[in-house]
């Protein structure tokens, strides 16, 4: 429960001698301060009783005014504390003041601001398109959190869909990103989770087929003839040194050095999850590593052409870097499937899918599995099991014929 009083605000003495009034709202031993608009002569007030003397000319007056502002204080309080799970001393001021809650887009954009300060250029850049979106749907209203209701996700969501011609899985990703800044907003104190429009406005999520090599179309890429030293060449080689080397994302294989590899293994520092993955490379991605080593290795050269080695990237510029070289290879991993015979829409991401796949089939433990793609539960490595299960349910129809 928050306490109230009416105090003097000594270290704010006035030119003429008066100190001015100030409601002051203690909770969790944190303090704010409300000032009332009016100042007293010391003498003129009882500091016990937080009331102003008889000998003050308006005292019956200020002392209405005063206990009206000490009543008000209480009330909200009272009210706020059964509405909401956490009330702190800030949101008592604002209240007691007649004052909206947070600015929601103020906070969104910072936000995303500190997502850029802390090097996480990927999410800042969704993070930044979504909120972008969000303003401009909102306009130049003065929209705060408590006016992120269910019905106005319901709206905004219908906006995206029909105005924007968004698919459900790009509505699901902006409004994730919602639900992560409210959730932040949460944890600062900022809102009150039983306010939370999103324990009710449910996400939803059309599932996707994932593509994937089968044996004989991974076979059939890998002995492609193709001019050495060409993009398509280099483009080809990363595609499958990823089906063999854990499904590794295209970021990290940019960033491979030599000196990530021990003529075995090579110890990667993931970008997306930032976790340190050792992984014991199959004989195939060994020979693939051969065709780009030295006669003189440089640890900190990259094992791929597909960065500068002269350039010390910023975390800005990499991302940049990695997003060109991405957008090329999978134009190029077109043209590789169409010369391939490969009647697949094939992009680099589906040499993650090819990998997995791959494992299970062989025998690997789902577990391992999970480990070697750096996912975060095993959740997301189930999905590739139920893909492998489906095939073999297909392989016994024969015994239907």
């Amino acid at each position: 429960m928050a306490t109230t009083k009416i105090i003097l605000k000594k270290d704010k003495i006035k030119s003429d001698g008066t100190i001015p009034l100030y409601l002051r709202i203690i909770k969790d031993r944190k303090a704010k301060f409300i000032s009332l608009g009016y100042s007293v002569m010391p003498q003129h007030w009882n500091d016990k009783d937080g009331t102003v003397r008889k000998s003050h000319p308006n005292a019956k007056w200020l002392n209405n005014y005063l206990a009206k502002k000490i009543s008000d204080a209480q009330r909200v309080s009272l009210e706020l504390e059964a509405t909401s799970e956490y009330t702190n001393p800030k949101r008592l001021k604002q209240s007691i003041l007649g004052r909206s809650s947070e600015k929601f887009i103020p906070y969104a954009e910072k936000y995303v601001t500190n997502l850029e300060k802390k090097g996480k250029i990927g999410s800042y850049d969704k993070a930044n398109a979504a909120v972008s979106k969000l303003k401009k749907y909102i306009g130049k209203k003065d929209f705060t959190f408590d006016d992120l209701t269910v019905y106005f996700l319901k709206n905004y969501e219908e906006y995206l869909q029909v105005e924007l011609s968004n698919s459900v899985n790009t509505i699901h990703s902006n409004m994730k990103i919602i639900r992560r800044i409210v959730k932040e907003a949460i944890n600062d104190d900022l809102f009150t989770s039983s306010k939370n429009p999103f324990l009710k406005y449910k996400l939803k999520w059309e599932k996707t087929e994932i593509m994937f090599l089968t044996e004989e179309e991974l076979t059939s890429l890998e002995n492609l003839e193709l001019a050495e030293g060409s993009m398509k060449y280099h483009h080809r080689n990363i595609y499958v040194f990823a089906c063999y080397a854990g499904g590794l994302r295209i970021s990290d294989i940019c960033q491979l050095k030599w000196g990530d590899f021990d003529g075995e293994r090579i110890i990667v520092n993931t970008m997306k999850s930032d976790s340190v993955v050792s992984i014991k490379l199959p004989h195939k991605a060994i020979e693939i590593l051969n065709l780009y080593m030295p006669e003189k290795q440089n640890p900190h050269f990259y094992i791929f052409p597909l960065l500068k080695n002269d350039v010390e990237y910023d975390p800005k510029q990499l991302f940049t870097a990695i997003s060109s070289v991405t957008a090329y290879t999978n134009t190029d991993l077109k043209d590789l499937a169409k010369a391939a015979k490969i009647n697949k829409h094939i992009h680099f991401h589906t040499s993650r899918h090819t990998w997995a796949t791959r494992a299970l089939r062989k025998g690997m433990r789902i577990e391992y599995v999970s480990k070697l793609m750096g996912h975060s539960s095993i959740k997301t490595t189930q999905i590739y099991a139920k893909i492998v299960n489906e095939d073999l349910d297909k392989a016994m129809d024969v015994f239907n014929d």
